[in-house]
């Protein structure tokens, strides 16, 4: 298949298609013509490419799951570098949700004491101007 129809069938672009050609993770064939040619593996490979970024990583990253389904693997995840990028990416989640649970807990106890010094201002006794006896004391 062409470039054109690998991309429709990815749902990409052909900009996409040649930026992953040029990083190694797309290996295209020349047809006669001088045209990419691209067959159902480079599909397969895209789609490995393409689940990740969804998960968020990056493109050097899909690298070894590029790589594994190339060496013939029925799943890209299945190689020992594959685990390893599982792994590290686990690690980098695992980080962020802790710094996250703090700052909750942090802007929990912000509210919290917000909230009690708010409650505190609506019962002091407020100091109200009164108009009337302000204009009959002005000569």
């Amino acid at each position: 298949m062409r470039i054109g129809e690998l991309a429709e069938r990815a749902g990409t672009t052909t900009r996409a298609l040649r930026h992953y050609e040029a990083l190694g993770l797309l290996r295209a064939r020349r047809a006669g013509n001088g045209y990419r040619a691209y067959d159902e593996q480079d599909l397969r490979l895209l789609r490995q490419i393409q689940e990740l970024r969804a998960f968020g990583f990056e493109l050097a990253d899909t690298r070894p799951f590029v790589d594994c389904l190339r060496a013939g693997h029925p799943e890209g995840d299945s190689c020992a570098a594959s685990l390893e990028v599982y792994r590290r990416k686990l690690a980098e989640l695992d980080e962020c949700i802790d710094r996250l649970a703090e700052v909750r807990e942090r802007l929990g106890s912000q509210l919290a004491r917000a909230e009690r010094t708010a409650a505190q201002g609506a019962s002091a006794p407020r100091c109200q101007f009164d108009c009337e006896a302000s204009e009959r004391s002005t000569p």
